[in-house]
């Protein structure tokens, strides 16, 4: 169970550093097809004229909520330390929030879908990996 979350951990991680760059790389969204979904989040999210003028405030919080702690949960598990499990159900569950969010403002679409199923694999690893210590 542990080689799973630390597959994903690591694979979800670079999923959101990559997500990051490239928000910062094009942070009107134009090269990778964002702009569209620039004028959604503007659409639906509180303050659009202070943290949606472009997606570099975005790639910052993607790396501070999923990249960066999917980092810490691989390195803990490879560690062995003891709250690893709980640390990778807490990375699930709030990369599954993350993506409901994503749905929220702009529906279902096919990566953010899987990474929800990701997210659920994550959590239900973590929640049978604790429960079998």
């Amino acid at each position: 169970m542990k080689t799973l979350l630390k597959i994903l951990t690591i694979f979800i991680a670079i999923g959101a550093i990559a997500g990051a760059v490239m928000m910062w790389m094009d942070p009107s969204g134009v090269s990778w097809g964002g702009g569209p979904m620039l004028d959604m989040l503007r659409a639906k999210m509180p303050w659009p004229d202070v943290f949606f003028k472009d997606f570099i405030p975005s790639g910052f919080v993607l790396l501070a909520v999923n990249g960066v702690p999917q980092i810490l949960a691989a390195i803990i598990l490879f560690k062995k330390h003891p709250l690893a499990y709980w640390v990778c159900l807490v990375c699930g569950i709030v990369l599954m929030l993350w993506i409901a969010l994503e749905w929220y403002v702009w529906g279902f679409v096919a990566l953010s879908n899987v990474f929800f199923i990701l997210g659920l694999v994550e959590t239900l690893v973590a929640w049978y990996g604790f429960k079998n210590v």
